[in-house]
Protein backbone atom coordinates (compact mmCIF):
# COMPACT_ATOMS: atom_id res chain seq x y z
CA UNK A 1 0.00 0.00 0.00
CA UNK A 2 1.55 3.54 -0.94
CA UNK A 3 2.21 5.79 1.73
CA UNK A 4 -0.39 7.50 3.15
CA UNK A 5 -3.05 5.42 2.23
CA UNK A 6 -3.52 3.99 5.48
CA UNK A 7 -4.02 7.15 7.58
CA UNK A 8 -6.04 8.79 4.97
CA UNK A 9 -9.25 8.59 7.11
CA UNK A 10 -8.00 8.50 10.58
CA UNK A 11 -9.78 11.74 10.48
CA UNK A 12 -12.92 12.68 13.26
CA UNK A 13 -15.91 11.07 12.91
CA UNK A 14 -18.49 13.09 10.40
CA UNK A 15 -15.32 14.60 8.77
CA UNK A 16 -15.11 14.85 5.12
CA UNK A 17 -12.54 12.54 3.36
CA UNK A 18 -10.32 14.22 1.46
CA UNK A 19 -9.21 12.84 -1.55
CA UNK A 20 -6.46 13.46 -4.41
CA UNK A 21 -7.39 12.22 -7.92
CA UNK A 22 -3.66 12.34 -9.90
CA UNK A 23 -4.68 13.08 -13.62
CA UNK A 24 -1.81 13.69 -16.26
CA UNK A 25 -3.74 17.05 -18.82
CA UNK A 26 -6.78 17.78 -16.80
CA UNK A 27 -8.03 19.45 -20.60
CA UNK A 28 -7.60 16.15 -22.01
CA UNK A 29 -11.13 15.16 -23.94
CA UNK A 30 -10.51 11.81 -22.14
CA UNK A 31 -10.91 12.96 -18.98
CA UNK A 32 -13.91 15.28 -19.55
CA UNK A 33 -16.15 13.58 -17.52
CA UNK A 34 -13.71 13.88 -14.59
CA UNK A 35 -14.22 17.72 -15.03
CA UNK A 36 -17.60 17.72 -15.50
CA UNK A 37 -17.95 16.28 -11.96
CA UNK A 38 -15.88 18.54 -10.77
CA UNK A 39 -17.22 21.74 -12.24
CA UNK A 40 -20.76 20.84 -11.28
CA UNK A 41 -20.44 19.80 -7.90
CA UNK A 42 -21.02 16.16 -8.28
CA UNK A 43 -18.14 15.38 -5.67
CA UNK A 44 -19.52 18.04 -2.78
CA UNK A 45 -22.90 16.36 -3.37
CA UNK A 46 -21.77 12.86 -2.66
CA UNK A 47 -20.07 14.25 0.87
CA UNK A 48 -16.42 13.84 -0.11
CA UNK A 49 -13.75 17.06 -0.71
CA UNK A 50 -11.87 15.98 -4.08
CA UNK A 51 -8.60 17.72 -5.38
CA UNK A 52 -7.89 16.84 -8.87
CA UNK A 53 -4.47 17.71 -9.54
CA UNK A 54 -2.35 17.36 -12.80
CA UNK A 55 0.89 15.76 -12.90
CA UNK A 56 1.69 16.30 -16.36
CA UNK A 57 5.21 14.75 -17.04
CA UNK A 58 4.63 11.07 -18.34
CA UNK A 59 3.79 8.26 -15.93
CA UNK A 60 3.88 11.36 -13.11
CA UNK A 61 0.29 10.99 -12.62
CA UNK A 62 0.91 6.96 -11.87
CA UNK A 63 3.93 7.38 -9.47
CA UNK A 64 1.87 9.88 -7.44
CA UNK A 65 -0.77 7.27 -6.90
CA UNK A 66 1.36 4.68 -6.12
CA UNK A 67 3.51 6.71 -3.57
CA UNK A 68 0.59 8.01 -2.17
CA UNK A 69 0.61 11.30 -3.21
CA UNK A 70 -2.72 10.97 -4.70
CA UNK A 71 -4.76 8.27 -3.65
CA UNK A 72 -7.01 7.58 -7.10
CA UNK A 73 -5.98 8.34 -10.96
CA UNK A 74 -7.97 9.85 -13.46
CA UNK A 75 -5.98 7.48 -16.44
CA UNK A 76 -5.70 5.02 -19.08
CA UNK A 77 -7.22 1.43 -17.87
CA UNK A 78 -4.14 -0.25 -19.51
CA UNK A 79 -2.45 0.85 -16.47
CA UNK A 80 -4.48 -1.19 -14.31
CA UNK A 81 -3.67 -4.00 -16.77
CA UNK A 82 0.03 -3.60 -16.31
CA UNK A 83 0.31 -2.96 -12.47
CA UNK A 84 -0.03 -6.34 -11.50
CA UNK A 85 2.45 -7.66 -13.61
CA UNK A 86 4.70 -5.25 -12.12
CA UNK A 87 3.61 -6.18 -8.39
CA UNK A 88 1.67 -2.82 -7.65
CA UNK A 89 -2.42 -4.20 -8.24
CA UNK A 90 -4.64 -1.43 -9.30
CA UNK A 91 -8.35 -1.77 -9.79
CA UNK A 92 -10.30 0.80 -12.38
CA UNK A 93 -13.53 1.08 -10.54
CA UNK A 94 -15.45 3.23 -12.60
CA UNK A 95 -15.13 3.94 -16.96
CA UNK A 96 -15.11 7.17 -18.06
CA UNK A 97 -13.99 6.53 -22.11
CA UNK A 98 -14.95 3.30 -24.14
CA UNK A 99 -12.85 4.58 -26.97
CA UNK A 100 -9.22 5.74 -26.70
CA UNK A 101 -10.54 9.04 -28.67
CA UNK A 102 -7.28 8.63 -31.37
CA UNK A 103 -7.47 9.07 -34.83
CA UNK A 104 -4.23 8.11 -37.83
CA UNK A 105 -4.73 10.74 -40.55
CA UNK A 106 -2.19 11.21 -43.34
CA UNK A 107 -1.14 14.72 -45.12
CA UNK A 108 -3.27 15.81 -48.02
CA UNK A 109 0.08 17.40 -49.03
CA UNK A 110 2.77 14.93 -48.31
CA UNK A 111 0.78 12.10 -49.72
CA UNK A 112 -1.77 13.26 -52.05
CA UNK A 113 -2.23 9.53 -53.54
CA UNK A 114 -2.60 8.14 -50.61
CA UNK A 115 -3.75 4.26 -51.28
CA UNK A 116 -3.20 2.53 -47.91
CA UNK A 117 -1.04 2.23 -44.65
CA UNK A 118 2.14 0.85 -46.47
CA UNK A 119 2.45 4.13 -48.18
CA UNK A 120 3.70 5.41 -45.50
CA UNK A 121 7.08 3.75 -45.40
CA UNK A 122 10.13 5.54 -44.96
CA UNK A 123 7.61 8.43 -43.90
CA UNK A 124 7.24 10.31 -40.44
CA UNK A 125 4.15 10.08 -37.83
CA UNK A 126 3.48 11.98 -35.04
CA UNK A 127 2.45 11.10 -31.94
CA UNK A 128 1.76 12.73 -28.33
CA UNK A 129 5.04 10.97 -27.14
CA UNK A 130 7.08 8.12 -27.61
CA UNK A 131 5.29 4.73 -25.99
CA UNK A 132 2.06 6.68 -25.62
CA UNK A 133 -1.15 5.17 -26.56
CA UNK A 134 -1.26 7.29 -29.69
CA UNK A 135 2.22 6.02 -30.10
CA UNK A 136 1.35 2.71 -29.65
CA UNK A 137 -1.74 2.59 -31.63
CA UNK A 138 0.11 4.08 -34.75
CA UNK A 139 2.53 1.11 -34.20
CA UNK A 140 -0.51 -1.56 -34.11
CA UNK A 141 -2.28 0.20 -37.08
CA UNK A 142 1.02 0.22 -39.12
CA UNK A 143 2.53 -3.26 -38.16
CA UNK A 144 -1.10 -4.84 -39.61
CA UNK A 145 -0.62 -3.59 -42.75
CA UNK A 146 3.25 -4.85 -42.87
CA UNK A 147 5.46 -2.20 -41.49
CA UNK A 148 6.28 -3.53 -37.98
CA UNK A 149 9.94 -3.91 -38.99
CA UNK A 150 11.83 -0.48 -36.95
CA UNK A 151 13.00 1.99 -38.76
CA UNK A 152 10.77 1.44 -41.54
CA UNK A 153 8.39 4.34 -40.23
CA UNK A 154 10.07 7.43 -38.04
CA UNK A 155 7.59 8.27 -35.19
CA UNK A 156 8.31 11.74 -33.77
CA UNK A 157 6.49 13.04 -30.11
CA UNK A 158 5.02 16.24 -30.37
CA UNK A 159 4.75 17.45 -26.57
CA UNK A 160 1.34 20.32 -27.38
CA UNK A 161 -1.31 20.45 -29.53
CA UNK A 162 0.30 23.33 -31.14
CA UNK A 163 3.80 21.93 -31.75
CA UNK A 164 1.56 19.05 -33.67
CA UNK A 165 -0.56 21.44 -35.75
CA UNK A 166 2.81 23.03 -36.91
CA UNK A 167 4.29 20.12 -37.38
CA UNK A 168 1.80 18.90 -39.50
CA UNK A 169 1.35 22.02 -41.86
CA UNK A 170 4.89 22.96 -42.22
CA UNK A 171 5.62 19.29 -43.66
CA UNK A 172 7.73 18.17 -40.91
CA UNK A 173 5.57 14.90 -40.45
CA UNK A 174 4.14 13.43 -43.38
CA UNK A 175 0.89 11.83 -41.24
CA UNK A 176 -0.39 11.63 -37.50
CA UNK A 177 -1.82 9.78 -34.46
CA UNK A 178 -3.02 11.91 -32.05
CA UNK A 179 -6.11 13.27 -30.14
CA UNK A 180 -8.43 16.29 -30.03
CA UNK A 181 -9.14 19.29 -30.57
CA UNK A 182 -6.22 18.52 -33.15
CA UNK A 183 -7.88 16.25 -34.98
CA UNK A 184 -10.37 18.33 -35.75
CA UNK A 185 -8.93 21.22 -36.87
CA UNK A 186 -6.73 19.43 -39.17
CA UNK A 187 -10.17 17.71 -40.53
CA UNK A 188 -11.52 21.48 -40.83
CA UNK A 189 -8.33 22.80 -42.87
CA UNK A 190 -8.87 19.90 -45.60
CA UNK A 191 -4.91 19.03 -44.50
CA UNK A 192 -6.26 15.58 -43.27
CA UNK A 193 -7.42 12.47 -44.42
CA UNK A 194 -8.53 10.28 -41.91
CA UNK A 195 -7.74 6.55 -41.98
CA UNK A 196 -8.43 4.76 -38.65
CA UNK A 197 -10.97 6.89 -36.03
CA UNK A 198 -11.46 5.71 -32.80
CA UNK A 199 -13.77 8.47 -31.64
CA UNK A 200 -16.76 6.20 -32.30
CA UNK A 201 -17.47 2.88 -31.03
CA UNK A 202 -17.78 1.15 -33.88
CA UNK A 203 -14.13 2.95 -35.27
CA UNK A 204 -12.98 1.66 -32.24
CA UNK A 205 -13.99 -1.90 -33.11
CA UNK A 206 -12.29 -2.07 -36.04
CA UNK A 207 -9.34 -0.42 -35.00
CA UNK A 208 -8.79 -2.77 -31.89
CA UNK A 209 -11.23 -5.95 -32.98
CA UNK A 210 -13.64 -5.01 -30.19
CA UNK A 211 -14.67 -2.46 -27.45
CA UNK A 212 -11.43 -0.93 -25.61
CA UNK A 213 -12.10 0.47 -22.58
CA UNK A 214 -9.97 3.93 -22.35
CA UNK A 215 -9.90 6.27 -19.43
CA UNK A 216 -11.44 5.33 -15.70
CA UNK A 217 -10.96 6.31 -12.17
CA UNK A 218 -8.24 3.76 -10.51
CA UNK A 219 -7.04 3.11 -7.67
CA UNK A 220 -4.72 0.61 -5.32
CA UNK A 221 -6.02 -2.62 -4.82
CA UNK A 222 -6.21 -2.12 -1.00
CA UNK A 223 -7.80 1.35 -1.24
CA UNK A 224 -10.77 -0.18 -2.82
CA UNK A 225 -11.54 -2.94 -0.87
CA UNK A 226 -10.93 -0.89 2.55
CA UNK A 227 -12.70 2.35 1.45
CA UNK A 228 -15.99 1.35 -0.78
CA UNK A 229 -17.74 4.40 0.47
CA UNK A 230 -15.04 6.24 -0.69
CA UNK A 231 -15.27 4.38 -3.80
CA UNK A 232 -19.12 4.32 -4.19
CA UNK A 233 -19.12 8.03 -3.46
CA UNK A 234 -16.64 8.79 -6.70
CA UNK A 235 -18.64 6.36 -8.54
CA UNK A 236 -21.74 8.38 -8.02
CA UNK A 237 -20.33 11.59 -8.91
CA UNK A 238 -18.47 10.15 -12.41
CA UNK A 239 -21.78 8.28 -13.31
CA UNK A 240 -23.72 11.76 -12.48
CA UNK A 241 -21.15 13.85 -14.86
CA UNK A 242 -21.29 11.24 -17.53
CA UNK A 243 -25.17 11.58 -17.61
CA UNK A 244 -25.05 15.02 -17.88
CA UNK A 245 -22.94 14.79 -20.66
CA UNK A 246 -25.40 12.52 -22.82
CA UNK A 247 -27.83 15.81 -22.87
CA UNK A 248 -25.49 18.85 -22.83
CA UNK A 249 -25.23 20.98 -25.18
CA UNK A 250 -23.16 23.70 -26.68
CA UNK A 251 -23.89 26.35 -24.18
CA UNK A 252 -24.00 24.13 -21.15
CA UNK A 253 -19.99 22.84 -22.38
CA UNK A 254 -19.18 26.71 -22.46
CA UNK A 255 -20.64 27.15 -19.38
CA UNK A 256 -18.98 24.38 -17.57
CA UNK A 257 -15.96 24.36 -19.27
CA UNK A 258 -13.40 26.25 -18.16
CA UNK A 259 -12.66 28.60 -20.56
CA UNK A 260 -8.52 27.52 -20.73
CA UNK A 261 -9.48 24.38 -22.02
CA UNK A 262 -10.95 26.12 -25.54
CA UNK A 263 -7.42 27.25 -26.40
CA UNK A 264 -8.90 30.41 -27.65
CA UNK A 265 -11.59 28.53 -29.69
CA UNK A 266 -14.47 27.70 -28.49
CA UNK A 267 -15.77 26.72 -32.26
CA UNK A 268 -13.19 24.67 -32.75
CA UNK A 269 -13.62 22.97 -28.87
CA UNK A 270 -17.18 22.49 -29.59
CA UNK A 271 -17.02 20.96 -32.94
CA UNK A 272 -14.58 18.43 -31.22
CA UNK A 273 -17.26 17.36 -28.78
CA UNK A 274 -19.43 16.77 -31.20
CA UNK A 275 -17.18 14.36 -32.86
CA UNK A 276 -15.98 12.84 -29.67
CA UNK A 277 -19.57 12.50 -27.92
CA UNK A 278 -20.09 8.54 -28.73
CA UNK A 279 -16.39 7.79 -26.94
CA UNK A 280 -17.98 9.12 -23.25
CA UNK A 281 -19.38 5.59 -21.90
CA UNK A 282 -22.64 6.72 -20.77
CA UNK A 283 -22.88 4.72 -17.41
CA UNK A 284 -19.46 3.68 -16.16
CA UNK A 285 -19.39 0.12 -17.11
CA UNK A 286 -16.53 -1.76 -17.99
CA UNK A 287 -18.15 -3.20 -21.24
CA UNK A 288 -18.39 -7.27 -21.90
CA UNK A 289 -15.00 -8.30 -23.43
CA UNK A 290 -13.31 -4.92 -22.85
CA UNK A 291 -10.51 -6.49 -20.75
CA UNK A 292 -10.06 -9.46 -23.08
CA UNK A 293 -9.72 -6.77 -26.32
CA UNK A 294 -7.09 -4.26 -23.60
CA UNK A 295 -4.79 -6.88 -22.66
CA UNK A 296 -4.64 -8.29 -25.94
CA UNK A 297 -3.47 -5.04 -27.15
CA UNK A 298 -1.73 -3.39 -24.80
CA UNK A 299 0.13 -6.57 -23.59
CA UNK A 300 0.93 -7.87 -26.90
CA UNK A 301 -1.01 -11.13 -26.23
CA UNK A 302 -3.87 -13.27 -27.00
CA UNK A 303 -7.16 -13.47 -24.66
CA UNK A 304 -6.28 -16.33 -23.55
CA UNK A 305 -3.07 -16.25 -22.55
CA UNK A 306 -3.31 -12.82 -21.26
CA UNK A 307 -6.24 -14.71 -19.13
CA UNK A 308 -3.66 -17.01 -17.69
CA UNK A 309 -0.65 -14.45 -16.88
CA UNK A 310 -3.40 -11.93 -15.53
CA UNK A 311 -6.61 -12.59 -13.88
CA UNK A 312 -8.41 -9.95 -15.72
CA UNK A 313 -11.39 -10.12 -13.44
CA UNK A 314 -9.05 -8.44 -10.58
CA UNK A 315 -8.12 -5.62 -13.18
CA UNK A 316 -11.78 -3.57 -12.55
CA UNK A 317 -15.19 -4.23 -11.01
CA UNK A 318 -18.71 -2.52 -11.67
CA UNK A 319 -19.91 -2.85 -8.80
CA UNK A 320 -19.34 1.11 -8.04
CA UNK A 321 -21.04 1.74 -11.00
CA UNK A 322 -23.79 -0.85 -10.93
CA UNK A 323 -25.62 0.94 -8.15
CA UNK A 324 -24.57 4.96 -9.73
CA UNK A 325 -26.43 3.60 -12.88
CA UNK A 326 -29.35 2.14 -10.96
CA UNK A 327 -29.62 5.71 -8.67
CA UNK A 328 -29.21 7.90 -11.82
CA UNK A 329 -30.89 5.67 -14.42
CA UNK A 330 -27.89 6.16 -16.43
Amino acid sequence: MGAGLTDLFAQPSGSTPKIVIAVEQKSDFCVLPLTIAERKGYFAAEGIDVTVREWPQPGAALQAVQTGAAQVLSGAYRHALEQPVKGQPLVAFVLQGRTPQLVLGVSQKSIPHFKGLRDLRGRRVGVTGMQSASHRVAKLLLGQAGLAVPNEVQYLGLSSPTEAVTAFHSGDIDAICFDEPVITLLEQSGALRVVADTRTVRGCAEVFGGPMPAGCLSAPADFVNDQEMVCQALAHAMVHALKWLQTAGPSDIIKTVPEPFFMGDRALYLAAFSRAREAWTPDGLMPPLGPETAARVWLGESPKRSGERLNLSRTYTNAFARRAKLRFKA
